[in-house]
C-alpha cells in the first residue's frame, strides 16, 4: 500500500497538479482547499507527510502545522508564494521540515518527498 499523503492548498490548479504528479508515484492523496479540514484529517486519519499551503481559508498553514506538533511527529512541508525570511523562520520553529517557494517544480516536490520518506 502507498504512503499517505495529505495535501493542503487552496489553489486547485496547484493541488490538482500535485495530486496527479504524487499518484504516478503510487500515493495516496487527500486534498483539502482549507486549514480547518486539513487540521482535522491531519489529527484524525493517518498520513505519512503534510503538505501545508500557509495562507489558506479558515485557518492558516501555520495555525495547522502548531496544532499537529502538539501531538505528531509527521512531516510537514509548508509552501509559500512568499519567501520573507520571517515565514521560513517562523516554520522552523513551528516544526517545518521543508519549505517550498511558489512556482515550483511538481516533480522537484515529489523527489524532495521521496527523499523525505524513505
Amino acid at each position: 500500500m502507498g504512503k499517505r499523503i495529505l495535501v493542503a492548498e487552496d489553489e486547485a490548479r496547484i493541488s490538482h497538479l500535485l495530486k496527479i504528479y504524487l499518484e504516478r508515484e503510487s500515493f495516496i492523496v487527500n486534498v483539502v482547499d482549507n486549514g480547518k479540514d486539513a487540521l482535522d484529517i491531519a489529527l484524525n486519519e493517518p498520513c505519512d507527510l503534510i503538505i501545508l499551503d500557509i495562507l489558506m481559508p479558515g485557518k492558516d498553514g501555520f495555525t495547522v502545522l502548531k496544532e499537529v506538533r502538539k501531538t505528531q511527529s509527521t512531516p510537514v512541508i509548508l509552501l509559500s508564494a512568499k519567501g520573507e525570511a520571517h515565514d521560513l523562520q517562523r516554520g522552523a520553529e513551528l516544526g517545518a521540515d521543508e519549505y517550498i517557494l511558489k512556482p515550483f517544480s511538481p516533480k522537484e516536490v515529489v523527489e524532495k518527498i521521496k527523499t523525505m520518506l524513505s
